[in-house]
């Protein structure tokens, strides 16, 4: 079959090639030509994703995908399926700002033609495919929808760096908005997804929609649990990580790790879209506050530590939202460095995988190596698993926000180490 896949970032473009590895081809769309260049050259846009590099040797070396910026061309070939994987940005509060969805819809629509099917993949609030997506489409094209065209959604299940093993792993939902385009959508998916992954039917475009928000939803409420528990262990003076071993040993117990944040571009962000059409839900607000509040219960026990933050310089290690990605997404570090401010310490940052120009485009005061008087790990980069109290002078407090490193070097060195949950 022919396949358009629309947006070439970390998502859509290992898609891309995974259609085109089953023997279809594959047009590969970006706005940015850059992208699209690399992409023609068999060449990685960016970098971590296990496999992708002779992936995109084979495919595009035998002539199965190619990239285009140009993605109302591209649809008016009349493919078979057209798989749309844009970013719906949030602002602070994780409101949608649609302007970026909307201009790929309205690119799709100029070129579509009968016979075509439109698959949603990118995460949105339930309901977004039948009142936003498919009225769109049929405004942009002037076809009939479930009549000259097909619209499902099919939300992403996969994680960074290992997205072909997902795809061969968890099941493909697919929810259409009558019952003949979801049958078409799911006979489409099953024709490139393989391995022991299955296409399940979910009956509707809400029930895959509200699949997404759902099992998104349950991590933040699970996590801001355990980041409950890990403060009452902290008053207790128990072991948090030895209660939820021991807890999960039970069959019907799967209790997730508290931290000191909770980020990146999903869990911190559906849980929201989830509230937009059930605005009466308490247990996502709730988790959504308790997970928020963490920076500021990371930076309490500093405080506590150092006898007052006021005119201390406490070093954030890691910006990044999560070890190993150079991403930023509602990381907790900006949460830790607003609540230093708060408090009235110095602030400083460092990670691996940015510069100090970039540190300072973020909003942070790169550290210049100089005497700290505490420092909290944000995010466990595998730099920082060796990391020896000699490497941070000056350090009298490390509050470990991941429960990464052995505190034992450290506390033999004088420095207090507090972990959230951890005596």
């Amino acid at each position: 079959m022919k396949v358009v896949v629309v947006a070439l970032g970390k998502i859509g473009l290992p898609l891309a090639v995974h259609a085109a590895r089953a023997g279809h081809q594959v047009v590969g769309c970006d706005v940015n030509a850059t992208v699209c260049e690399l992409v023609n050259r068999a060449e990685e846009p960016f970098p971590g994703e296990t496999g992708l590099k002779a992936a995109l040797e084979e495919v595009v070396g035998d002539g199965r995908l190619r990239a285009q910026t140009d993605t109302t061309a591209a649809v008016a070939e009349g493919p078979d399926l057209v798989i749309a994987v844009p970013p719906l940005i949030v602002d602070a509060a994780a409101r949608p700002d649609w302007t970026i969805l909307d201009s790929v819809v309205g690119d799709i629509a100029g070129g579509l033609r009968a016979g075509t099917t439109v698959s949603i993949e990118t995460t949105v609030p339930a309901g977004t495919t039948r009142e936003r997506i498919a009225p769109a489409l049929a405004a942009g094209s002037g076809l009939e929808p479930e009549l000259d065209f097909f619209t499902v959604f099919s939300p992403e299940r996969v994680y960074s760096g290992r997205i072909f093993r997902d795809l061969d792993t968890y099941p493909k939902l697919v929810g259409g908005l009558s019952a003949a385009g979801e049958a078409r959508g799911v006979e489409l998916y099953r024709a490139f997804i393989g391995g022991n992954a299955e296409v399940w039917p979910m009956g509707s475009a809400e029930a895959a929609e509200l699949t997404k928000l759902a099992e998104t939803t349950y991590r933040d409420v699970n996590i801001a649990l355990a980041n409950e528990f890990a403060q009452h262990a902290d008053v207790l003076g128990v072991d948090i990580g030895r209660v939820i071993d021991a807890a999960n040993s039970q069959p019907f117990s799967h209790i997730h790790r508290p931290g000191v944040a909770v980020g990146g571009h999903c869990i911190p962000v559906y849980p929201h879209f989830y509230l937009q059409g059930d605005a009466a839900a308490q247990l996502p607000s709730a988790a959504r506050r308790v997970n928020g509040e963490m920076p500021s219960y990371a930076v309490g026990l500093m405080q506590t530590e150092l006898g007052g933050l006021r005119d201390r310089r406490v070093l954030i290690l890691g910006v990044a939202y999560r070890g190993g990605v150079r991403e930023t997404a509602f990381s907790g570090a900006f949460g830790l460095r607003d609540a230093l401010r708060a408090a009235g310490a110095t602030p400083l940052a460092a990670d691996p995988l940015y510069s100090d120009e970039e540190l300072r485009a973020l909003g942070f005061e790169p550290w210049d190596g100089n005497p700290i008087d505490g420092a909290i790990l944000q995010a466990d980069h595998a730099e920082y698993s060796a990391l020896t109290p000699a490497q941070l002078p000056g350090l009298r407090a490390l509050v470990d926000g991941r429960d990464a490193l052995d505190p034992d070097p450290f506390r033999a060195a004088g420095v207090a180490v507090r972990r959230i949950g951890r005596p």
